[in-house]
């Protein structure tokens, strides 16, 4: 009776980041820059790949999926957090809210595993370079990319039915700026040890699995490396893999600080912070961190800019 007695919620409420106007205005200009350069990088990447015969490599494939779920992990945030910079009550439906932690955990899982494929290409050709085109196949590199799709589908499902299958009766006030798994379940009116066992069992899994294939493979990059006779071979061998160390060093450094390490209301802002880095910021750095370090990629670009002035100029 007294739960029936209680109103259901229809809609949530996000804190949001910051409430004083200055702030507000800082924080718009800031993420709408970034967000600008997340969508240009990204599908600029995505292009330069799609139009490079010389890019029409497994890694460059990897790489260009990695763009596309940038592109749309970022999309699944910073729109609706723009429009609720200087919106005093910013709200979000319950529809709305599943449809975002959907598509947020989606990508965020199929980010952790396309690395993992991207790590397990690198130790292909570094370790076994003889039999690059013949592990590597049009197949196989198919595989890795539809198979960390599919356990993104599976897991992010779960968690979404598993979550908002439960009742909410009030409070509705989510202490962050997106409809993420952990502060959602706070304010379900039941027990969710269930719901929170699930998430460590899921998310561990993802996180373990994606992280030991990386881990795995870098050792024995490392040491296959270390017998490559002369200077200039390991630093070649090394600078085609320093891109992907730095973008597995981003994102797994994120998401091991909000979601393993214990949160408290000392640490709370701090973790609205890295949350903010991992789904706004870390999805614009990718592409230039494989820009900036990738030699093939900064002579494509400038080959087509080159080639694309001469032309305009004709």
């Amino acid at each position: 009776m007294e739960t029936k007695n209680q109103t259901m919620v229809t809609e949530f409420l996000f804190l949001g980041l910051t409430g004083h106007l200055h702030q507000q205005i800082i924080l718009f200009l800031i993420i709408f820059f970034v967000y600008f350069v997340t969508l240009g990088g990204n599908l600029g990447m995505i292009t330069l790949i799609w139009i490079e015969p010389r890019l029409h490599t497994p890694m460059y494939f990897f790489l260009s999926h990695l763009s596309f779920v940038d592109i749309c992990l970022s999309s699944s945030i910073t729109p609706k957090m723009l429009c609720d910079v200087f919106v005093e009550k910013k709200s979000i439906s319950f529809l709305g809210c599943a449809t975002q932690m959907w598509f947020f955990g989606l990508f965020v899982a199929t980010e952790c595993f396309l690395l993992a494929s991207m790590a397990y290409d690198r130790y292909v050709a570094i370790c076994k370079p003889l039999l690059y085109t013949l592990i590597m196949s049009q197949r196989v590199c198919v595989q890795l990319v539809v198979g960390p799709y599919s356990v993104a589908l599976v897991s992010t499902m779960t968690h979404t039915i598993l979550t908002f299958g439960l009742p909410f009766c009030g409070p509705n006030i989510i202490n962050d700026f997106f409809c993420d798994i952990s502060p959602v379940l706070s304010l379900a009116c039941v027990d969710t040890s269930i719901n929170k066992l699930v998430l460590f069992i899921l998310a561990g899994s993802i996180g373990v699995l994606s992280g030991l294939i990386i881990m795995v493979s870098y050792v024995c990059i490392v040491a296959a490396i270390l017998k490559i006779q002369g200077t200039d071979g390991r630093q070649k061998a090394f600078s085609t893999c320093s891109s992907h160390l730095v973008a597995v060093s981003i994102l797994y450094g994120t998401l091991f600080f909000i979601y393993v390490c214990p949160g408290s209301s000392s640490t709370l802002d701090i973790s609205k912070v890295i949350s903010l880095f991992y789904t706004v910021v870390t999805p614009m750095l990718n592409p230039l961190i494989y820009s900036l370090r990738n030699k093939e990629v900064k002579e494509s670009f400038r080959r087509n800019f080159e080639e694309k002035n001469s032309l305009v100029s004709k």
